[in-house]
Order: structure tokens, then C-alpha cells, then sequence
């Protein structure tokens, strides 16, 4: 067994072997200058299941989807809170609730980590739209981490979490536990969807079309390659009109043929 107090080592061949796998199975592009990063990561992880060399337990990922969905959480950042980026919200008050009519309305949010991006979405839909609860309007919800998924889907917060949430709205759309922290209504948690999602995966299961899809601060992590091969995918899904946004540090090249144009800061709309 291993602890906390033993060392890890990470060598040259297991850190090759590393971003092989998280690029093959989740299309990662992880930089040599992270590897002292990614050494305190996985060695985090080896501890908590007892494995001391760092071959073995890479050799032990083949076959194990579980293990291997640890693994590329070990390797990426859950941040997240509500209103985050807000001047995507503005976007999707003023062009589509505020010009929604009675029809359907369909939203994505690609890589929700731990759910403060859908409620939030969600929170400005029923202030939007009061009747949002009577209308065929939801909410996807996705992410390739089943750990924070599980979180997301409690909708529970702490005082710190739902710092950034109006006071009128904490009052509206949140109950308070008996452990002191904060609980989304059932109105909220009705409007969306979870959902465990690779987006490097060949076949995605949904078939939109969708109003808008936030894919903010996930693509960070890709290659340029698997980017490129992520715009046309995003483009099918969409509605005509339909809005892809983006990570503050992420832009789709107006070259690239995407069939996207810019509708605002990393606001891209389908053509």
C-alpha cells in the first residue's frame, strides 16, 4: 500500500503513455510543461487506490472504462460558477427567450461540471419565461465526469458556491438544508437533463436541433485537431440562427470554414 507521504514517480515513457491515453480517449492535449502538473494528479490518485508504480497502474486503465474515466478527471479542472462569462446569458435573454414565441426551445450545455452553467440557463428561463415549466423547453446537461455529475444533478451548494447568484434569485430558486448550505428548487432541476458525454466519442446520442450550445473552457483542452473536428458537429445540431458559445481564451478561426459567424465576444452564430 501506498500514502500520502510516499513519492510517485512519474518517468519520461509513463508521461508519453499519459497523454496517449487521455488524447485517444478524450482527445486532450496535454503539453510537456504540465508534467509536473499531471505527475501530482495522477500520483493523488494512484494513492487513493493503494498503487505505488505508476507502469502498473497505467497498464491496469486497458479494459477498465470505470478507472479510465478517474483517470481523465485526475486530469482536468472542474471550475465553475453561476453567472460565469454572464454576457452569454445576455445574448440568450435578448435573442432567443426574449424572441421566443410558444414553440420548443433546446439548450446544450457541453462540459456543465458541476451544474452551476444549466442553472443558471435555467434560472434565466423562468424569469424569462414564467411558463417555462408548461412549455417543452429543456436543458442537456453533459459531462465526461461521472464524479461531478453526481454533484450536479443534487443541485446542493455552499454559501461560496452561489456567491455570484443575485439576492432576489437565491430567494426565488434555492431552499436552504439543514446543514446550512443551498439547494436548487425542483423547478430548476425539472427543466434540465444530466447526461455522462465523451465529446471526442464518434457518435453522439442526441439529435437537437438545439437554440444554443455552451461549450465554455472544454476546448482548452483539445488539440487543434480535435477542435476543428468538433465545429461541424456542433454545427449539425444547431438550428439556423442557433448560437455556439465559447470559453473566454477559445475562438473558432473565420477561416476554417466552420460555418459559424461571430454574433458577439466568443459568440459564434450558425449560418
Amino acid at each position: 500500500m501506498t500514502n500520502e507521504g510516499t513519492p510517485i514517480s512519474l518517468s519520461d515513457k509513463n508521461f508519453r503513455q499519459i497523454v496517449a491515453i487521455a488524447a485517444n480517449e478524450a482527445g486532450l492535449a496535454i503539453p510537456e510543461a504540465k508534467k509536473s502538473l499531471v505527475q501530482s494528479r495522477i500520483a493523488r490518485r494512484m494513492r487513493q487506490l493503494g498503487i505505488a508504480d505508476c507502469g502498473n497502474y497505467l497498464s491496469s486503465l486497458a479494459g477498465d472504462t470505470e478507472e479510465t474515466q478517474h483517470f481523465i478527471s485526475a486530469l482536468t479542472t472542474n471550475v465553475s460558477h453561476f453567472h460565469r462569462e454572464d454576457h452569454h446569458f445576455g445574448i440568450i435573454r435578448d435573442r432567443i427567450l426574449g424572441q421566443a414565441q410558444d414553440g420548443r426551445l433546446r439548450f446544450w450545455s457541453a462540459g456543465c461540471s458541476n451544474g452551476q452553467e444549466p442553472y443558471t440557463l435555467a434560472m434565466e428561463i423562468l424569469k424569462a419565461i414564467p411558463s417555462a415549466a408548461n412549455r417543452d423547453i429543456l436543458i442537456l446537461a453533459t459531462d465526461i465526469d461521472r464524479v461531478v455529475l453526481t454533484r450536479a444533478k443534487s443541485g446542493i451548494y455552499s454559501e461560496n458556491d452561489i456567491e455570484g447568484v443575485p439576492v432576489s434569485d437565491r430567494a426565488k430558486f434555492f431552499k436552504r438544508t439543514d446543514d446550512g448550505r443551498f439547494a436548487v428548487t425542483d423547478d430548476l432541476k425539472r427543466m434540465i437533463r444530466f447526461r455522462n458525454l465523451n465529446l471526442n466519442h464518434a457518435s453522439w446520442p442526441m439529435d437537437g436541433p438545439f437554440d444554443a450550445i455552451l461549450c465554455r473552457n472544454v476546448l482548452i483542452y483539445f488539440s487543434d485537431e480535435t477542435q476543428s473536428k468538433l465545429w461541424p458537429r456542433f454545427h449539425r445540431l444547431l438550428k439556423p440562427g442557433g448560437f455556439l458559445m465559447l470559453g473566454h481564451s477559445e475562438r473558432i478561426h473565420p477561416l476554417d470554414g466552420s460555418g459559424f459567424v461571430s454574433a458577439g465576444v466568443t459568440t459564434y452564430e450558425k449560418t
